[in-house]
């Protein structure tokens, strides 16, 4: 009985948002999760809706995403393109560079605080290394994408597919904004207390 009580909360813990259109409804499903957010908007300077919807992009908030096998002679999985894992959808070697840096050993790519703080982490570091606002998800997401070397050298712009997905990422930061603005006081009153009433 209880190892089945346990299962059915952690399969809770790690669902995808049911909504994962309104970060308001995203927050008030995982009550965690705002202040996990606001913990790295502290620490590293990036705004929730910026982080969230780089976030949206990547993993569409499913703990355990991953890039899709590649098949051989069309039906024979294959290795995955990539070591992209988890909420952020980090690399292994991105991944541990972060731990390195950022002092975060022992952090889980499928751990949704974990995952956002490294997006915040990623970001100030786009603005060190090229640059890049803070407030500025367009380019921030290209810098995330193609890598801070590569956004450096322009790599993007041989990508159209890759702007029209920026800036997609951009306007879906634009609306997690202007919804943050009519709950975010609320969030804050309520702290981590959703689901306990």
């Amino acid at each position: 009985m209880l190892v089945a009580v346990l299962a059915a909360v952690s399969a809770c813990s790690t669902s995808p948002p049911r909504d994962v259109n309104n970060v308001c409804a995203i927050f008030r499903e995982k009550d965690d999760w705002y202040d996990d957010a606001a913990d790295s908007r502290d620490e590293w300077g990036s705004p929730i809706p910026v982080m969230m919807a780089i976030m949206y992009q990547e993993s569409k908030f499913q703990h355990d995403a991953q890039p899709p096998r590649r098949k051989i002679l069309g039906f024979i999985p294959w290795f995955r393109p990539s070591t992209a894992y988890g909420y952020s959808q980090a690399k292994t070697t991105t991944w541990d560079d972060y731990e390195r840096d950022a002092g975060r050993f022992g952090a889980d790519r499928d751990d949704f605080s974990d995952a956002i703080d490294f997006i915040g982490w990623y970001n100030r570091k786009s603005l060190q290394r090229n640059g890049i606002s803070l407030t500025n998800t367009y380019a921030l997401y290209l810098a995330y994408h193609e890598g801070h070397g590569g956004y450096s050298r322009g790599t993007y712009l041989k990508k159209q597919w890759l702007m029209n997905v920026a800036t997609k990422v951009s306007a879906k930061a634009s609306t997690y904004q202007t919804q943050l603005l009519g709950c975010e006081e609320e969030l804050q009153r309520s702290g981590g207390w959703f689901g306990w009433f």
